[in-house]
């Protein structure tokens, strides 16, 4: 019954039509740090995001892993995700590249000061995936503060190249990802959401 409850919490962070986004952007700090070191609440972080990025749920992305210094999302083996010769396509490759080092600033930035925008993406394949793969994205808060939070205190947009290294469950190394951020704080956007 507990774990039900607290279930349901993980559910009422975003309605059925998805419209309160400010109720996400404050809770995913709190979500992410419980996710951190609970198994339950990366299970209920991944629900969440199957809701807000339905993309991702009909091809079973999700996170796998949160560190302080890093995201490691993952990407299942299976039909919907095939290419012609039975691999992992090389788009969703990309797209569970683009997810860790999306997530990994989400994670990271106060959402409701700061907008993201992935502006470009460059992946190097290097390895045929016939099996689950994993992205890894590092970044230090260190270099968060340095390279985002800091140069956005005297400028309206900053741009961030984030590095994602894929490899599969045998630790094959299957592609290297580059995606390039465009960060900007909301009272600076001039279109709405």
């Amino acid at each position: 019954m507990r774990r039900l409850i607290r279930l349901n919490e993980g559910r009422r962070l975003v309605g059925k039509d998805h419209t309160d986004m400010n109720k996400l952007y404050t809770s995913l700090p709190g979500l992410v740090v419980k996710a951190e070191t609970s198994g339950f609440w990366l299970f209920v972080l991944n629900r969440l995001l199957n809701r807000v990025i339905p993309f991702n749920r009909p091809h079973g992305f999700s996170v796998a892993e949160i560190g302080s210094d890093h995201i490691v999302s993952t990407a299942a083996y299976k039909r919907r995700n095939f290419n012609h010769i039975k691999g992992i396509h090389a788009c969703a490759i990309a797209t569970v590249a683009e997810f860790s080092a999306g997530f990994l600033l989400l994670a990271r930035l106060d959402l409701q000061r700061y907008r993201l925008i992935m502006a470009r993406i460059e992946v190097e394949y290097r390895y045929q995936a016939k099996q689950r793969i994993f992205s890894k994205c590092t970044a230090s808060p260190e270099l968060i503060e340095s390279s985002i939070i800091e140069p956005l205190r005297h400028q309206d947009q900053v741009t961030v190249d984030m590095v994602s290294e894929i490899s599969d469950a045998d630790g094959n190394d299957i592609a290297r990802a580059v995606t390039t951020w465009q960060i900007k704080r909301w009272d600076r956007v001039r279109t709405g959401l």
